[in-house]
């Protein structure tokens, strides 16, 4: 088969998206993706293990990124502050792509358990990331794993802002998850 941009791992994510919305998560095999991408059943095994993995394809990615940013924080930064150099590292992985397919994709996750499991699980991997890294520059469990937490918050809800703008505007996820943290921070000092 023919090669052709954006590439068999980009094009196979896309066509499971399409796909996964169009008939439902159940009903979409490999061999349909592998079709739509323009692959074989081989180059999609080469790519990920199973269909569910197509759809957190970046989790490792976003894992890694989340705690170099944490770790590379400047010292004495406080553990949100932290938190914010990790999503803006993160955040920066997140391209047009991202962005065209979020809403399907969002689709599909809401219409099957197994991928909102599977979506529950990453989003628990990279509150992890975050946690481990600021463990090891010296924060306290408990509030590493709040800073985590509110970390994911954060990307999810800037995700969700910036998937949902003007898909024309060249504006970047980093400011998305930062403002969103931000009001997070604001919202956590109301508790009390």
């Amino acid at each position: 088969m023919a090669r052709w941009e954006p590439g068999a791992r980009e094009r196979l994510v896309v066509a499971a998206v399409d796909l996964f919305t169009e008939q439902g998560y159940d009903a979409t095999t490999v061999a349909q993706i592998a079709e739509r991408a323009g692959v074989t059943k081989s180059t999609f095994f080469r790519h990920f293990p199973d269909k569910r993995e197509l759809l957190v394809a970046k989790q490792e990615m976003l894992c890694r990124l989340l705690a170099e940013g944490v770790a590379e924080a400047p010292e004495g930064a406080s553990p949100l502050a932290a938190v914010a150099a990790g999503l803006e590292r993160a955040s920066s992985a997140m391209g047009p792509v991202n962005r065209e397919l979020a809403s399907r994709l969002k689709a599909a996750v809401s219409a099957s358990t197994e991928l909102q499991e599977r979506d529950a699980l990453k989003s628990l991997s990279l509150a992890a990331a975050m946690t481990d890294a600021l463990v090891a520059r010296g924060v306290p469990d408990p509030t590493a794993a709040l800073a985590g937490e509110l970390g994911v918050l954060a990307f999810k809800r800037g995700y969700a802002a910036w998937s949902e703008g003007d898909r024309d505007a060249e504006d970047e996820l980093a400011g998305y998850t930062l403002a969103a943290l931000d009001e997070l921070r604001a919202a956590s000092a109301s508790l009390g």
